[in-house]
Formats: structure tokens, sequence, C-alpha cells
């Protein structure tokens, strides 16, 4: 008897592919459209309008002949994801709502209601591939790099369990995206042109400050610049050549953010809520005539003051390394977990396409400090780092 799948047909070509090579392989496949936003008022032009997205996906699973759902999640998806990110911004932390959506949305309400339908398996058009194996007599689940490097998606996966890849399948990932729309026009699926969605998981491409406004009022506050040669970088370089009595003191000092006071800097401008604004975040300022661009290099949603530094290599921006409090500590592969007072080096990241880059990982009592080869631009609370032996994602972790 045929395996039973279910796809998250979301109305774009990687996911109608998904599903057409299920039914090549012989699964019996259920298509199914998740509807997890209705606030169109924040959607720049009609980037991602749902509507046409159901249609398309109805027309995708019509043609292939199979049964097609219509679930709406909207009220799971505001409560576990919407609500999150305002909290979060109102925190002054940068949150990353893919990541969330995956983990507590597709692979775990989705899930939910596919195996209501007695389904073997969910399936979605990420690319990135798993790969099983059997040690102890235990199956292990590998999270894989998707083949097409520039297209890998395994990083938006990086908080997934054993439990929720074991139930998952990922059919275009070992593909380039070109052979993906070539696949599509072969089948005559009307998505094979279609351009990919961009923005927020669901969502769409927003307009950030006007989607925030929802529940975080506008603030007047200041932006301030800091010179390069500021003391606060000054003492915290001289520092860090400095001796540490121990292992800990040292790794602390390395990952700790750089703390300023409410009238450092010189002022520059003004903002409308400092939580509106990402560390590194260039655009959006309304302040010009420096000799090089400004970047945000810190925020203090307390005070509503906004530090900006000149240039992307401005020391501000960069850090040696990051902390994950142990409760915020994930392991894909639990069997390689650290235990305290272990460390190890992986390839990390901390953000979707970056170049990964060694990090030697210490765990201890309080959590994980993640210390890098080079330095870091822009690491903001709230972000994930995701850690990688070779193309297989261990572990993740929300940075503090």
């Amino acid at each position: 008897m045929a395996k039973r799948v279910v796809v998250g047909l979301s109305g774009g070509v990687d996911s109608s592919v998904t599903a057409h090579l299920l039914v090549e392989q012989g699964y019996e496949v259920i298509g199914m459209f998740m509807r997890n936003w209705v606030d169109d008022s924040v959607i720049i032009s009609e980037e991602c309008p749902w509507v046409e997205d159901s249609n398309d996906a109805l027309a995708v699973a019509e043609k292939l002949g199979i049964p097609f759902h219509v679930i709406d999640l909207s009220e799971q998806y505001k409560e576990r994801i919407v609500d999150y990110m305002f909290a979060e911004y109102e925190r002054g932390r940068t949150p990353n709502p893919d990541i969330l959506c995956n983990r507590e949305v597709k692979f775990d309400i989705f899930l939910k209601a596919a195996l209501k339908l007695k389904a073997d398996y969910v399936a979605t058009g990420h690319y990135c591939q798993k790969e099983t194996i059997v040690e102890n007599g235990k199956e292990i689940h590998r999270l894989l790099a998707g083949a097409d490097a520039n297209k890998d998606q395994s990083y938006f996966l990086c908080q997934l369990s054993q439990e929720q890849l074991a139930k998952a399948l990922f059919p275009i990932g070992h593909l380039q995206k070109p052979e993906v729309r070539a696949i599509a026009k072969e089948a005559d699926l009307i998505t094979a042109d279609k351009k990919d969605s961009q923005g927020l998981c669901f969502i769409g491409k927003v307009r950030l400050p006007d989607f925030l406004q929802q529940q975080l009022s506008p603030k007047k506050g200041e932006i301030r610049e800091l010179a390069p040669n500021s003391t606060n970088f000054n003492t915290f370089l001289e520092k860090r050549v400095s001796h540490f009595d121990t292992k800990l003191e040292e790794l602390k000092h390395l990952t700790q953010p750089y703390e300023y006071a409410p009238t450092d800097g010189k002022l520059v401008g003004e903002h409308s809520g400092a939580h509106y604004y990402t560390i590194g975040q260039r655009k959006g300022l309304g302040v010009g005539g420096t000799p090089e661009p400004l970047f945000v290099i810190e925020k203090d949603t307390k005070e509503n003051v906004i530090y900006t530094g000149q240039g992307e290599n401005h020391p501000g921006l960069l850090r040696k390394g990051l902390f994950v409090p142990s409760e915020q500590v994930h392991w894909v592969r639990p069997d390689l977990a650290l235990k305290s007072g272990e460390s190890r080096t992986y390839d990390s990241r901390i953000r979707y396409r970056q170049e990964l880059d060694k990090a030697e990982l210490f765990m201890e009592e309080d959590g994980l400090y993640v210390i890098f080869e080079n330095y870091q631009k822009g690491i903001a609370p709230g972000q994930f780092v995701a850690w990688y032996d070779k193309n297989e994602l261990i572990g993740s972790g929300e940075i503090q």
C-alpha cells in the first residue's frame, strides 16, 4: 500500500514540483494550502496575495489529479509567529519568523493536521535534504544542506527535532533551481514561471514599520553616531588582550555586546521608534551627509536611542562571539550534543545565505559560547546561530 504524503502546496513552483515528483514516485499525495494571513494592509503591492496563491495551488492539484484542502491557521499563526515578532521587536531584539514558522507551523500545526488525515509524511518545497542512518539500532535523521548552494534553506529548518524530521520529506533538495523550473515546464504546471515569493513566511513582502505599528506605537527618539575610536571600543579592545583568570571569564568578555550611555556619540538625527530598527540596518535612517553610510550598531528600546556608525567595518558592528542560554540551545542531532565543559569546532552562520565560518563552541553550565574565527558583522539578539559539520546541520540556538 502506497505511503500517504500531505504536501504543503503554497502556490509556488517549488511545492508544485514537490507534489509532482511524489506522484511520480508512487506516493498517495494530498495537497494542502495553509491560509495563515488575512491582513493585506501592510503588504507591498501584490507580492504575496493569498487568494492568487490558493488558486494556483488548486490548479496544480487538479493538474496532478490529487485531492486539495485549504486549512485556515491564521489564528495560530498570529498567536505563535506574529505576536512573537511584536514582543521581540518591543524588547529590542531581531526575531527570525521564518525559522519559528517552520518549527511552530509547518512542522507542528500543519504536521498534526496531516496526521489526522492518516498521513505517513508531510513534504515541503525546501531546498534541503534528509538522510536517515541507523546507529545502535536507532534511526537518526540527518538534516543536510540543499544541493543548490544558492538556494540552500537548511538554516530555516535549524530548530526542527528528530521527531519532526522523521515525518518530513524534501523531494527537491537534491535539485538545482533551474532543474525545478524545467520539471515544472515539462509537467505543464501553471507555476513553472511564477517568481519566488519574498518577505515574511506566509505574509510576503511587507513594510516592516507599518507592520510593527499595528502593535508598537511610534515614539520619537535620538539617532546618535559613534566614532570608530570611541572609548567603548578602545576599552574593550584593551581588555581583550589582557589576562583572564578563567576561560569562562574570557568567553563572557568575547560574547558580551558593547554597552552605550544615552549621551554617547553625537546627535545626528531623529527616529520614530527604536524598536522599528535592526542591528546592521543601513536603509531607512534618513540621515545623510556622512562620508560613509551609517549603519545601526546598537539600539536601546528603553531609552529609545539608536546608535550608528559609519561604514560596514565600524568596530561597533564587529564581534568575535555570541552567547546562547542553555534553554535556547537546540540539537538537531541530540546524540552529538556537547556536555558542560566540552567544546568542538563547527562551521557556523548567524543568518540565511551567510558564508559559513569556523567557530569553536564551548558548552558551559549557563549556556553555549560561540567564538568565531573571524569577526562577525551585526550579531543581534533574537537571531539564530546554526552550526554545521560539513553539509549537515547539527544544531542551533537563539542568540541572547
